[in-house]
């Protein structure tokens, strides 16, 4: 696994030729710098569990944290699949199959730790170098996503930096979503309520954020729940909550996000 950690940090420099290479200027400036700081976060986390620690339990039920880092990893190919789509114009698929998506993952957890991190890192590289690949153009070409939705392949940038950013708490390792930037804490609540949305659920609520302005879902006759965003975001993803407080004094059932 380490050598092709280091194709894949040749192939970037091969790509990038003699000068730097940067993102092209349509490029989504803002979510890459998310989901680059987010897997610079995700590391971080990642780096800090010993070998052993990574067969312990995550915060996803009934996955180890080496099932999370292998999701993680294999999701940084399936975008850098995406990419390709746009870039080359032949459809590739995030997955052939979500049996095709779970049986990768599976095999993924029971690699050795150090091949794990490196599945990690060299799905990365290789993402980032399809990135920098994309002209003006390309960023806006069409992809379809392993949810069927058909969307710009700029979308691919808020896709991983709310992957690495979240399950970067999933790891429970000490991640928060009050190390979040406020701006992705925004996204991130904005990103719920469009997924419910998609799919028409019925939500009356109420978000009474401490540090934002005030949300309301539905008519508003629905329960306040009041927190920071931060706080708000943990468990409107499904992360469970903390310090946050309802006016009927107890919290309500709410739609999953995925």
């Amino acid at each position: 696994m380490s050598t092709s950690l280091e194709e894949a940090r040749e192939e970037l420099r091969r790509r990038q030729g003699a000068g730097a290479r940067y993102d092209s200027a349509n490029a989504p400036a803002r979510e890459l710098a998310w989901a680059r700081t987010g897997t610079a976060y995700f590391a971080r986390k990642l780096n800090e569990l010993t070998d052993e620690e990574l067969d312990g339990p995550s915060l996803l039920p009934g996955w180890t944290r080496a099932a999370l880092v292998a999701h993680v990893g294999y999701n940084a190919r399936a975008l850098t699949r995406l990419c390709e789509w746009a870039r080359t114009g032949v459809e590739t698929p995030m997955y052939s199959s979500t049996a095709q998506r779970n049986a990768e993952i599976d095999r993924g957890a029971t690699l050795p730790a150090r091949a794990l991190r490196n599945l990690f890192a060299h799905a990365e590289v290789h993402l980032n170098v399809e990135w920098r690949d994309l002209t003006d153009e390309q960023w806006d070409h069409e992809v379809r996503t392993a949810q069927g939705r058909t969307v710009p392949a700029r979308e691919t940038a808020w896709m991983r930096a709310r992957e690495v950013w979240v399950h970067a708490v999933d790891l429970d390792n000490g991640g928060s979503f009050r190390d979040f930037p406020p701006e992705l804490l925004d996204e991130l609540l904005a990103d719920v309520l469009r997924a419910w949305a998609r799919r028409e659920e019925k939500v009356d609520l109420v978000l009474a954020a401490t540090d934002r302005e005030t949300v309301t879902l539905g008519a508003g006759a629905g329960p306040t729940v009041s927190g920071t965003t931060a706080d708000l975001v943990r468990w409107l993803t499904g992360r469970g909550a903390r310090r946050l407080s309802s006016s009927t004094g107890e919290l309500p059932e709410i739609p999953r996000w995925f």
